[in-house]
């Protein structure tokens, strides 16, 4: 006894400075900016949307940051943290790979030499105040953001964008590739797991991502009117979660649309004159090299006949493990003149080169993208090439439609298999340019008055002439070929309408069919192929499969079964799949034949609604199966706003979110009041002048001053 006594005295002292320390007061003060210094009111309508008013674009991008965190305060610290690499002393070892990939790809650095180079003085500006925002609400609210490493800079802001931008074209699969999917796969020799976790997105928990964009010009509606569906598909939770803000400025600032946590400006949205959607795309946009090492000494690499040194450095993570003890764990990491190169426990070196490696101007190109006025300047700024990725597809008050399959195309050598691992022993593997804009996959105004992109082949864009045409492009650049769902129809939809009024347009958006073409069809083809099974609820499957439409409206009886066998539709044993979805039904229903709302459900604190559409449909819905036995809405159609230029040029507009504008905080009316509206496929009208705001006002303010003034009577 005496001696458990004097151990725990022992580690009391040790644990002592560190309780200390984690008690000293923090001088918050020092971080709530001047009285004046910026001049912004933020004004929240009656659906808790901020409309945000400041007197220059530095001024709105502050009120930004602090309307955002009132409403998402934890994503934002957890953004501020992954800038920073410290994630993982936060919120423990799972969240080590943010911390980890930071370093290794080299990205603060990146941002340091050129930051001040490289970003205009306008946008560092926009970056410091957004960031001052952020201080601002975190020296207020130190409870809600205890982890925040104040003051936040305008460069943590730069290197979240920089660092997310190359996994939206999937960059993970390729960094599997890199590690391998056993080798290398922990830090500190056992615990914390890094490369492992490269083989889900880390941004959006594995989830797909996605988005559709559509877009009719006069020729093509039956009223003259210009049309376009900015409809993203995002993670219903988490650092990718769209939010909807309306941003205005003097200096000629005024923007509806949606941002992350983190996001200074717009990233898809409208104003009086243009708006413009993003959809996911995933050209070959990275690449593997096999280092050739000197047998004689193991941090020497062959490059063009000569020994080259291979950068020898160290990943440093602190993780967080229990209480106030933390740990620094260390990793080896390594960079050769292909980029962030890895050593596997085998001895064997491996490198990677990618799209946006040490690019820190996405944010730029995207303010010149809000600030654009017209198509010329939309198309100056989109020739700047900033975004790593992302098909753009614009419409504007003019009725010009415009669509880019965007990317940093690398310019790469004949004779080499590029889809595969390559050489890194040659200066002929190692890329330094990118095909410039006008050599990309591109649209603009085609003779069918329509565009459309739902995460295929730029091939198919539009009906009729005016497509890219695949023999225009070289094969190295790793273009799409395939069609979604989505894409088709889009196409048998919109495409085959030559007359589209403002009802049809909301209607197709809508639009909860499988093409015959579709993924789906397929497997039903093969499955009804088949020899007839002898167990009787297999037969009671394929006949309910047999009367399917292919909808997945809420009635629709035949859907869960579908869609259940749609979960597992490349399984080479079709007759599996459906004894496997059948299981499912049979054990939660006892029968096959549920109507899809019952079974799909959107489910947000105490509400839980039924759901129609499903995964790929233009009415997107994805799915997770709970074990309760019921399909709940995780991703898909989320934010997204439905515009509209009459022949003079009017602009209406409306918008919907899954949720609401209070993506957090449960406390908040707005945690989910947009829910049935969004379940019942109905939309609110966006407000995009202060006459209109003020009309559906619920609350007015300038950040900071009282307590939570937002949610105060």
């Amino acid at each position: 006894m005496p001696k458990r006594t004097t151990i725990t005295g022992i580690l009391c002292l040790l644990l002592l400075p560190l309780l200390l320390l984690a008690c000293a007061p923090e001088n918050l003060a020092k971080y709530i900016p001047p009285e004046g210094k910026y001049d912004v009111r933020i004004l929240r309508d009656t659906w808790g949307v901020p409309h945000i008013f400041g007197k220059t674009d530095a001024d709105t991008a502050y009120g930004l940051a602090y309307a955002h965190c009132e409403d998402d305060w934890t994503n934002i610290e957890d953004g501020v943290l992954v800038s920073r690499a410290r994630l993982a002393s936060a919120r423990g070892k799972d969240w080590a790979k943010f911390d980890y990939i930071v370093q290794f790809l080299r990205i603060r650095e990146s941002v340091d030499e050129k930051y001040e180079k490289e970003l205009s003085p306008e946008l560092r500006a926009l970056l410091e105040a957004y960031a001052a925002g952020v201080n601002h609400y975190a020296a207020l609210h130190r409870k809600k953001v205890p982890y925040m490493p104040l003051p936040v800079t305008g460069k943590d802001i730069v290197i979240g964008a920089a660092l997310k931008a190359p996994f939206f074209y999937d960059l993970q699969t390729d960094l599997e590739k890199l590690f391998g999917k056993k080798e290398g796969a922990s830090i500190g020799g056992k615990g914390v797991q890094i490369a492992a976790s490269f083989a889900r997105n880390p941004f959006t928990n594995g989830m797909p991502i996605g988005s559709n964009a559509w877009a009719v010009g006069p020729k093509r509606s039956a009223d003259g009117a210009t049309r376009l569906a900015i409809n993203s598909h995002m993670p219903w939770e988490g650092p990718v979660t769209f939010y909807e803000a309306h941003l205005h400025s003097e200096q000629g600032w005024n923007m509806i649309g949606g941002t992350f946590p983190g996001g200074p400006m717009i990233f898809l949205g409208h104003d009086d004159n243009k708006g413009w959607c993003h959809t996911i795309n995933r050209p070959d946009l990275a690449d593997i090299y096999e280092l050739e090492i000197n047998p004689a000494n193991k941090n020497q690499y062959k490059f063009d006949g000569a020994w080259r040194d291979l950068e020898v450095g160290k990943a440093r993570i602190k993780v967080w493990l229990w209480g106030p003890i933390s740990w620094t764990f260390k990793q080896e990491m390594l960079w050769s003149a292909y980029g962030p190169t890895v050593r596997r426990d085998d001895g064997k070196v491996y490198a990677i080169r990618f799209a946006g490696l040490g690019e820190i101007g996405q944010l730029e190109q995207w303010y010149r993208m809000n600030k654009a006025r017209n198509l010329e300047e939309f198309l100056a700024a989109m020739r700047m090439l900033k975004l790593t990725s992302l098909n753009t597809l614009y419409a504007d008050k003019q009725g010009n439609l415009f669509y880019a399959y965007n990317g940093q195309f690398p310019v790469r050598s004949d004779g080499y298999d590029w889809t595969g691992v390559v050489p890194g022993n040659t200066s002929k593997t190692l890329w330094t340019e990118h095909y410039p804009f006008e050599k990309i996959p591109q649209v603009l105004n085609p003779p069918s008055g329509f565009i459309q992109t739902c995460n295929s082949s730029p091939y198919r864009t539009t009906d009729g002439a005016g497509n890219p045409r695949p023999e225009d492009f070289p094969v190295t650049m790793g273009i799409e070929t395939h069609a979604t769902n989505r894409c088709l129809r889009a196409l048998e939809l919109y495409g085959a309408d030559p007359s589209i009024t403002r009802e049809k347009f909301h209607a197709y958006k809508f639009d909860k069919t499988y093409s015959v073409e579709s993924g789906i069809a397929k497997f039903l083809e093969k499955l009804f192929a088949l020899d007839a099974p002898q167990d009787p609820v297999l037969q009671e499957g394929i006949k309910l499969l047999k009367s399917w439409d292919r909808t997945t409206t809420k009635e629709t009886p035949a859907a869960a079964l579908a869609i259940l066998c749609s979960e597992n539709k490349n399984n080479d044993d079709p007759m599996a799949t459906l004894r496997k979805a059948t299981g499912i039904l049979m054990q939660h229903y006892g029968k096959l034949d549920i109507p899809w709302s019952e079974m799909t459900r959107l489910r947000r604190g105490s509400t839980d609604l039924g759901l129609g559409g499903g995964p790929d449909c233009l009415r997107d819905v994805e799915v997770v199966l709970k074990d309760d036995g019921h399909f709940v809405g995780v991703n898909g159609d989320c934010y997204f706003l439905l515009v509209e230029w009459d022949k003079d040029g009017k602009l209406t507009s409306e918008s919907i979110h899954q949720y609401g504008s209070a993506t957090l905080d449960t406390n908040s009316p707005h945690y989910a009041d947009q829910a049935p509206l969004f379940a019942d496929e109905k939309m609110k009208p966006t407000l995009l002048t202060e006459e209109a705001v003020r009309a559906n006002l619920k609350k007015e303010y300038r950040p900071g001053k009282g307590k939570d003034p937002w949610y105060a009577p």
